[in-house]
This record gives structure tokens, sequence and C-alpha cells, in this order.
């Protein structure tokens, strides 16, 4: 008898790759990734005191605008997960 696993998305690394954008979702794209992101600070994927991946990156990984990355980081800004440095970037707090 042979067994048969599936997975529900492809691996990358060590970890499943669960964070997925749908574009065709009824929720905002900006919202899809602010959720991403949170949940990848809150895992421990992205650690205090370190930088976010960039608006440039963001927008390549996620196939998503600039204004979509700014306004998900504009969100975690406000609940208090990242921080903002001028001319440095983005830390998860």
């Amino acid at each position: 008898m042979v067994a048969v696993f599936y997975l529900a998305a492809p691996i990358y690394g060590d970890h499943v790759e669960r964070d997925r954008i749908d574009h065709d979702a009824g929720e905002p794209v900006w919202s899809q990734l602010a959720a991403i992101l949170r949940g990848q600070i809150t895992r421990g994927e992205i650690q205090p005191g370190k930088l976010l991946p960039s608006i440039r990156t963001l927008m390549q990984r996620y196939e998503v605008s600039d204004g979509t990355v700014k306004r998900a980081v504009s969100k975690l800004r406000e609940e208090g997960l990242v921080e903002s440095v001028p001319g440095r970037g983005v830390y998860v707090k």
C-alpha cells in the first residue's frame, strides 16, 4: 500500500507558503497584505527589530501596487506592530 499526501500549497524552504493574495476576493488587497504581514510578525517569521521587506520587494512578491503596500504598512503602523524610521525603512516593534 502506498500513502499519498497532498499539500494545499507548494513548499518553499522549511514552511508551506500560505501567504497569497487573492485578487478576486471580496476583501481589499491592501487588507489581505496587511493580514499576511501581521501573520508573519505574530508567527515570528519577521522578528522585532528586523526590517520589513522593501516596498519594491513586497510589490513584486505579491503582485500589488506601491499604494497597496503603503496602505497595508500604514495599517500595521496604526496597530502598533511596526514603526517607520525615515531614510532607513519599516521595522517590526
